[in-house]
């Protein structure tokens, strides 16, 4: 049994760089500040509204956007709930992309896999092949954009293009710790759902869940029978249509912070933004390569996570403490048991830049005696 610990009010503050959450800005934290309001009121839909149609013109999509209180992993089930029958390809190369074969499989949809090897990256040919040859006729497929637990960022703008030669067929991406920090065009590669968590690259406090959902997964999800009530796509986008809220209460001092933040990275731009992670990315990837090796396989590295190889065979839970305790500075070992000292991990997301990066690597440095 688990003993309570005291919350306290003197713990030091740490720079964050693990693969989220994520450092927030003051002013985004300070938005949560302000006085409560109902969520039924003319208040909220000026908020409510503010953020989903800031968040089309940040990611330059068409489709619809939903906002919604809760964790990414919400929009991983509820997908499977409103666009799968029966059948689901599932391509899994990580914890998080083994995570949504789970959930379908626990929501009792037929699960086929196109598995590879933590680190080894979905190739569009090899989704192709399995559309082409299987036994069913797949409703969806799902990938992970960004797998965190690996740092591989699948290519899922060619697996779209494939999975858009079947109609039937629809694409769910998990871009929980890629999106709002690496680009993809949404709407031009047949991605039907993609969704997110705010504490990743979008830099905000934990609490809310953003997913972009296509006309054609809304009209199929109006022909299930086993939709989700909390975050099904009819219910949360025709009350935005009528009423500009959410359909239930939400956490009202995070969506603030996220019309504070949202207005940040529509001043820096898609672009711009994009191309500010991918500097920190080939930063941290040199910095690697000179000192131990990436884990992922080559060309297929993540743009917001990068995941290193050990083989130094330093202590990494002793020099993530001792960095932590000298430099105030945190980042992430491997995930789970088998990455666990085997890989460590650092998150170049949000409102970092190259500077900041390389404080850390030069703190990892003195502490590793590299």
């Amino acid at each position: 049994m688990t003993n309570k610990r005291e919350y306290k009010d003197d713990y030091p503050d740490k720079t964050l760089y693990i693969p989220g959450p994520t450092e927030v800005r003051e002013d985004v934290i300070e938005a949560m500040c302000e006085p409560m309001f109902g969520h039924r009121m003319d208040r909220m839909t000026d908020l409510y509204t503010t953020v989903v149609e800031d968040t089309k013109e940040f990611l330059g999509t068409e489709n619809d956007v939903v906002v919604l209180t809760g964790s990414g992993t919400g929009f991983m089930e509820s997908s499977i709930l409103n666009l799968v029958d029966e059948d689901v390809l599932c391509t899994t190369c990580g914890s998080f992309s083994e995570r949504q074969a789970d959930i379908a499989d626990r929501l009792g949809k037929r699960v086929d896999t196109v598995a590879y090897e933590w680190g080894q990256a979905v190739k569009p040919d090899d989704v192709r092949e399995a559309l082409e040859d299987g036994e069913r006729e797949y409703d969806a497929v799902t990938c992970v954009m960004n797998e965190s637990s690996t740092g591989v960022r699948n290519p899922v703008e060619e697996i779209g293009d494939v999975v858009a030669e079947y109609p039937d067929t629809y694409f769910i991406v998990d871009a929980v710790s890629a999106l709002g920090g690496d680009y993809v065009d949404i709407d031009a590669h047949g991605i039907d759902v993609i969704f997110t968590s705010v504490q990743k690259a979008f830099a905000m406090p934990p609490g809310l869940a953003v997913c972009v959902v296509s006309e054609d997964a809304y009209e199929r999800e109006l022909e299930s029978d086993s939709a989700s009530w909390y975050g099904g796509f009819q219910r949360t986008i025709d009350y935005y249509d009528r009423k500009g809220q959410t359909h239930s209460t939400p956490a009202i001092p995070v969506m603030l912070a996220y019309r504070t933040q949202m207005k940040h990275m529509l001043e820096e731009g898609h672009d711009a933004r994009d191309r500010r992670h991918r500097e920190m990315a080939e930063y941290t990837r040199e910095w690697a390569r000179k000192h131990f090796e990436m884990f992922p396989e080559e060309g297929y590295e993540s743009r917001t996570v990068a995941c290193i190889e050990n083989t130094r065979g330093i202590d990494v839970a002793e020099t993530i403490e001792n960095v932590s305790e000298e430099y105030d500075m945190v980042f992430s070992n491997g995930y789970g048991s088998a990455l666990g000292e085997k890989t460590f991990r650092i998150g170049h997301m949000g409102e970092h830049d190259v500077e900041s990066i390389e404080a850390l690597t030069d703190a990892i440095e003195d502490v590793a005696g590299l």
